[in-house]
């Protein structure tokens, strides 16, 4: 009997593996073209050994060697040595020669890898590019020598071929025992070249968002670059998170319905999403008018279709409006922080200014996110081209599809134009000597392709990404503008200090008569108020030194309220004389009275808990009439909407108190959480200014700290003015939403 067409095409299927399907479509892991698979296989290597030091709380180092081993067949010879705790023997076969092997694929946190790919896709490239295994060299500190394996892996099984493998006596260049890491060498079909897209640049971006680390490169022509570790502090540490019933979908939920052990709806909801508290699962419950003692396991498809609405929002609760849920937890969440993003650009791009911000932390489908930005601005980088853009996410440098990419998209749709750089037709990436750098966190970062060089659309994201750049670009214009108006200032107190004094000198002589004071003189001449700012780092005492001066350059008496942005999460305000009080998160203000004619006032503090490079400029900003040059007029209704931010973070901390006292009435083995109350505001009295003699403006507009000026001719020093200083601005916006904090002050 003659088999049917149907039966013939039947028994043709069969399954593939998925180490096979990646042999043949190897595109889908960035290995498409020879300089690409050189950068991936760099990038994979790196990313292991980023994640595994950090996990062991140890600061990473890492070497990548790079040699030609046949140039006519452009044989790559690559080499990737960390310090991490080693992987065990047992262990190795699976983390480098079976693909979807890995400990992150069902954890909610972030983390550079995820799908157990990375690594064994190297393995499996040198392989059929070379025809030859990886060697293997992995030590544990228990163990006293090291094992050496070659690992190669049958594609159509899925599994590891192991060859020669042996234990053998570890030592580094110097003859030293080395007592825990892996290295991982592997021959493969790449290209090397400078540029851009480069291995070089690759590991260039990755030591400005991995200040921890220290990496060593050599490339093929012997040469030697090492990234230095500008900070010994670690990563914070994520922790593992429940999903959010925000981001779920429907064959999801029926799926986590049916391995449920729970007995009843209310606990499963309760035990397996964040953000559901006793009351809320069971405003769930009755939104999708279900019964709270069903057992998950038996809940039909509609009912679980109910369910879903309910935790979209679809469905109202007893109160007529959707269940109102908590957010879930950052902890799962490591951002950079603004500090260690200036240290690392600082390490690598020379400039005049830097500026860095990290958002809140937002959710986007149940996922949290958040946005970091930093901008550099001038020093040796050209200005008649476009302004480098640094993409990140998780830590990770995004090398390719720039113009594909949402974070790329997010700069573009900024008019720079208004902030100081050149932009045609107020839409692409501006011009200028700048750099941006746009960082993603996310528990779940959405790529364009499995490759993950680009992020995929997403309008949340984008708002944040925007939002993050609008106030970088304020931040720049406040700059530039605050040099431009001191530079104008100096020249014109020193013309005035030039000619004035000559003028009385040569009239004086004339008539026979003493040569006069000209402090008043001088002071109506300039008809302004100057605010100079230092900030020093005090090597002998391991402080940051913030000296605030107010001079009154007018006719007539003025009085300030002076504030200063300052790092409030990660330093301490002391030596601060004049007292003052917090006026928001990382916002310090002084009340001064008066300061007359010719006078200055005066405010110094010092931080502490910072380390060198961490804080080198301090943003000064004022209440009062008229202008003050150098510093920047205090937006009220920003100001406000940043205290709202803070009210509503009290209001989440004494919602999640009262759901978690309900819960320990109606389930007394579970405990309060430890919740720290808001911080008091507290008033002190604000002491007098001394009068001094009149001070000069910056002396270099395009520095970074400002020395004092010379005292006016004729003048002396005169009792009472009132004070001004302020803190430091940190913008760290832990508890803030707001896009932006103040703007700067209208022309002098």
């Amino acid at each position: 009997m003659h088999m049917g067409i149907a039966e013939r095409m039947a028994s043709a299927h069969k399954q593939i593996a998925i180490s096979e399907f990646f042999e043949k479509n190897k595109h889908f892991l960035g290995f498409d073209t020879d300089t690409r698979a050189l950068i991936t296989a760099v990038k994979e290597g790196v990313d292991n050994a980023l994640d595994a030091c950090e996990e062991a709380r140890i600061l990473p180092t890492i070497t990548i060697n790079i040699s030609r081993h046949d140039a006519k067949r452009d044989i790559i010879l690559l080499e990737v040595q960390d310090n991490g705790p080693g992987i065990p023997m047992k262990s190795l076969e699976n983390v480098f020669g079976k693909l979807l092997y890995g400990s992150r694929f069902h954890v909610i946190r972030q983390s550079r890898g995820q799908q157990g790919i990375g690594i064994t896709g190297v393995v499996m490239y040198g392989q059929l590019t070379t025809g030859k295994p990886s060697r293997i060299i992995s030590k544990i500190a228990t163990e006293e020598t090291a094992v050496q394996v070659n690992i190669g892996i049958d594609t159509q099984k899925n599994k590891a071929l192991k060859t020669k493998q042996e234990r053998i006596t570890w030592t580094d260049e110097d003859g030293e025992l080395i007592e825990h890491g892996v290295r991982v060498i592997t021959k493969m079909k790449a290209k090397y070249q400078r540029g851009r897209q480069s291995v070089y640049q690759y590991l260039r971006m990755t030591s400005i968002v991995n200040p921890h680390a220290e990496i060593s490169f050599t490339d093929p022509e012997g040469e030697r670059t090492i990234f230095t570790r500008v900070t010994e502090k670690l990563p914070r540490i994520v922790d593992a998170i429940k999903p959010h019933p925000s981001g779920m979908h429907l064959g999801q939920l029926q799926r986590m319905l049916k391995s449920s052990d729970e007995r009843k709806l209310t606990s499963f909801l309760r035990h397996n999403f964040s953000g559901v508290s006793q009351r809320a699962a069971k405003e769930l419950i009755a939104a999708a008018e279900l019964e709270e003692g069903s057992k998950p396991k038996l809940v039909k498809p509609d009912a679980a279709q109910a369910l879903l609405e309910a935790m979209n929002g679809k469905r109202n609760g007893a109160r007529g409006k959707p269940v109102k849920l908590l957010p879930p937890p950052t902890n799962c969440l490591s951002p950079i922080e603004e500090m260690l993003i200036k240290k690392g650009l600082s390490k690598t791009i020379d400039s005049r200014f830097i500026a860095t911000l990290t958002r809140p932390p937002v959710v986007s489908q149940g996922n949290p996110y958040q946005v970091e930005v930093g901008l550099i601005f001038g020093g040796g980088m050209p200005a008649d081209k476009p302004v480098e853009i640094l993409r990140f996410a998780n830590r990770v440098p995004l090398m390719y599809q720039q113009g594909g990419c949402l974070l790329t998209k997010a700069i573009e749709s900024v008019d720079w134009r208004q902030y100081g750089l050149e932009q045609a037709g107020g839409k692409g990436v501006p011009k200028g000597p700048a750099a941006i750098l746009i960082h993603l966190a996310s528990t779940y970062v959405q790529f364009t392709s499995e490759a993950k060089e680009a992020l995929a659309d997403n309008e949340e994201v984008f708002g944040e990404v925007r939002k993050a750049a609008l106030e970088m670009g304020r931040g720049l214009r406040r700059h530039l503008e605050k040099r431009k108006k001191m530079a104008k200032t100096k020249e014109k107190f020193e013309l005035i200090n030039d000619i004035l004094p000559a003028i009385a000198e040569k009239s004086a002589s004339l008539l026979g008569k003493p040569v006069p004071a000209l402090g008043g003189a001088i002071t109506k001449i300039m008809n302004a108020v100057i605010c100079q700012e230092t900030t020093l780092w005090n090597k002998e005492t391991k402080k940051s030194d913030v000296t605030i001066l107010l001079y009154n350059y007018t006719a007539r008496p003025r009085s300030y309220t002076i504030l200063v942005s300052w790092p409030e999460s990660l330093a301490e305000m002391v030596a601060n004389e004049r007292g003052g009080r917090k006026e928001a998160f990382g916002l310090w203000a002084w009340k001064l009275e008066t300061i007359e004619p010719g006078a200055r006032a005066e405010v110094t503090y010092s931080l502490v808990g910072l380390e060198k490079g961490d804080w080198n400029e301090t943003e000064v900003f004022y209440r009062g009439a008229g202008n003050v040059i150098g510093a920047s007029v205090l937006d009220e209704k920003i100001l406000a909407e940043i205290r709202k931010q803070e009210e509503r973070g009290h209001e989440i901390i004494a919602t999640e108190q009262h759901d978690s006292a309900i819960e320990i009435i109606e389930s007394p083995i579970e405990t309060l959480p430890d919740y720290t109350s808001p911080p008091e505001l507290q008033l002190e009295p604000m002491p007098k200014s001394e009068r001094v003699p009149s001070p000069t403006t910056d002396p270099d507009p395009g520095a970074d700290v400002n020395t004092e000026m010379s005292p006016i001719p004729g003048s002396s020093p005169t009792p009472g003015a009132d004070d001004l200083g302020q803190s430091v601005m940190n913008k760290t916006t832990d508890l803030f939403k707001q896009q932006k904090l103040f703007d700067g002050g209208g022309a002098q």
